[in-house]
């Protein structure tokens, strides 16, 4: 088994290469082979679809539950205010700057360094399957999602997103709806009671007004919010219809299809959903992944911001090194400690937990 030291060095190495590889999400396949490569050099089998890999612990038994330990290389697009070349690996008064560095570079190759630490440890109580997985900024069809089919049925999950190494153990789920409002057509001058731009405005204070009851004690109420809205080409011309589009946070007293229902049932449109599979997530304070960090000071909360969290629907803990608010902005940085912390942090709740 290699020691802790080593296995923060290398990770660090292996971030600093992914940093100076695009990866946007969709296009995560040199990303890919850079993980693969990881696993050679640790002699550890790995299998790989489109471009999520995943390994499992040398001694898995089926008869055993499974934990997964998952992350994402994928990264969004460099905004037009980075001074930095977004994919150098910048070392600088403690910091790694690039893109991705923070989300969530850090958090992958500290999970990768901690299953490496115990993929040949015998005798566990769980079997560990790590999964680098692809897609994750952009939802997409051949994410973690994809691959959960081919993966044994999961008990639980650490999922690696930047939290400063404290323990998100509730995340809001996202349904976006695109909402059409239907009218008559007619001319400006002309009398027109039916005018769909009129007729959206009821449904817009619906959606700012409306209060969904149950409120959860660590993600709070639901949250829905107009971001778009569409209608008309010309001045003279009454549209047909008008289109918005509702992004709605949910909590996890919700479900999606709950949640849906209740906006059809109370409003006059057509409403369609994007997607229904990124629900909210939660993990119980008493289960023993969480146990384990808070005796070691860690603390609990509820995560606004999506994850690969969404798709799962084992009982799942989001923490990472990193912090959310780096995340997607300029100059993109993690701390060169947080990194060796979460290592340190990870292994010490994961031996923990399976001490339990």
């Amino acid at each position: 088994m290699k020691n802790t030291e080593t296995l923060k060095q290398e990770a660090i190495a292996l971030l600093k290469n992914l940093i100076e590889t695009p990866s946007f999400s969709g296009e995560e396949d040199q990303t890919a082979a850079l993980i693969e490569k990881w696993f050679v050099a640790n002699e550890i089998p790995f299998e790989r679809e489109n471009n999520n890999v995943w390994a499992y612990n040398k001694y898995f038994d089926k008869d055993k539950p499974t934990l997964l330990l998952n992350s994402h290389h994928d990264t969004v697009r460099p905004n037009q205010a980075y001074t930095n070349n977004p994919f150098k690996a910048i070392v600088q008064d403690g910091k790694l700057y690039g893109l991705g560095s923070n989300d969530a570079g850090g958090c992958l190759v500290s999970l990768l360094a901690t299953f490496v630490h115990f993929y040949a440890s015998e005798n566990l109580p769980y079997n560990i399957v790590v999964v680098a997985s692809a897609e994750e900024e952009s939802s997409g069809k051949k994410g973690l999602n994809s691959v959960l089919k081919s993966l044994p049925e999961l008990e639980c999950a650490i999922v690696g997103e930047p939290t400063l190494m404290q323990l998100a153990i509730a995340e809001k789920g996202l349904l976006v709806l695109d909402v059409k409002v239907k009218g008559t057509p007619s001319h400006a001058a002309h009398q027109n009671d039916d005018n769909a731009i009129y007729k959206t405005i009821p449904v817009m204070e619906w959606f700012k007004n409306y209060r969904y009851e149950k409120i959860s004690e660590q993600l709070g109420p639901v949250k829905m919010t107009v971001t778009q809205i569409n209608a008309g080409k010309q001045h003279n011309v009454v549209p047909s219809e008008c289109d918005l589009v509702v992004d709605i946070r949910v909590n996890d007293c919700y479900t999606n299809q709950e949640i849906l229902q209740t906006v059809q049932e109370n409003i006059e449109a057509e409403v369609t959903p994007r997607s229904m599979n990124l629900s909210a997530s939660s993990i119980p304070a008493t289960h023993g992944l969480v146990r384990a960090g808070i005796a070691l000071g860690r603390t609990t909360y509820g995560s606004p911001t999506l994850s690969d969290q969404s798709v799962l629907s084992c009982k799942s803990l989001k923490m990472g090194p990193g912090d959310t608010l780096r995340s997607h902005s300029a100059d993109e940085f993690i701390y060169l400690n947080e990194i060796e912390e979460g290592i340190q942090l990870y292994i010490k709740i994961l031996g923990d937990f399976l001490k339990q």
